[in-house]
């Protein structure tokens, strides 16, 4: 199971606003497309939480259809190639505005709050679920909040070196190390 965001596919500006390594929106897509499926396979589940290109719907489509994996995603603000394309939607096992995951792993149940903005406070987030989201290219990270996360390229480029989809595991490394956040009346109890 993998998690991303705000890959930007044919964004020209998007390489210059975040500081990507790459020489144009071409050599970016094909970076992003090689890196994303050197991990995932055909039957891996992606979570992309939105903007997953800017540029138009037969350029995207053609990406999205390069891409392995099941795909679901989180609207972001950057989606109209998506949106004016049933050839792009249905690339998709589902297009949700925001989405509570729960999964269970050893025993345990994690729950995930899926949104393409961070939130200061989210549902069960005194009880240690976590959020993920995108949109703000790696620039929270930097004063995390509880167990939320930027699980954007950008935010992936820093933290494992590549610009690519973080694995649960990695992700459950990184909030494993966080605190939740307990806020007004909220303990953490029941």
């Amino acid at each position: 199971m993998f998690f991303t965001s705000d890959t930007h596919f044919g964004h020209k500006n998007i390489i210059r606003f975040s500081n990507r390594p790459y020489r144009d929106e071409n050599h970016m897509n094909e970076e992003l497309i090689k890196n994303w499926n050197a991990l995932i396979g055909d039957d891996d589940e992606v979570y992309h939480l939105g903007d997953v290109s800017l540029t138009n719907s037969s350029k995207t489509e053609e990406i999205l259809y390069r891409l392995n994996g099941k795909i679901y995603l989180i609207n972001g603000n950057h989606e109209k190639s998506v949106d004016k394309s049933k050839r792009c939607r249905d690339r998709f096992e589902w297009i949700k505005d925001k989405y509570h995951l729960n999964i269970h792993t050893e025993g345990d149940k994690q729950m995930i709050v899926l949104d393409h903005y961070a939130g200061r406070v989210w549902n069960k987030s005194h009880h240690g679920a976590w959020m993920l989201y995108g949109h703000s290219h790696d620039s929270l990270e930097y004063q995390a909040w509880g167990k939320s996360m930027d699980v954007g390229v950008d935010s992936a480029a820093r933290l494992l070196g590549e610009y690519r989809p973080f694995r649960f595991n990695e992700i459950k490394s990184i909030l494993d190390k966080r605190e939740k956040m307990v806020v007004d009346h909220h303990t953490g109890g029941t």
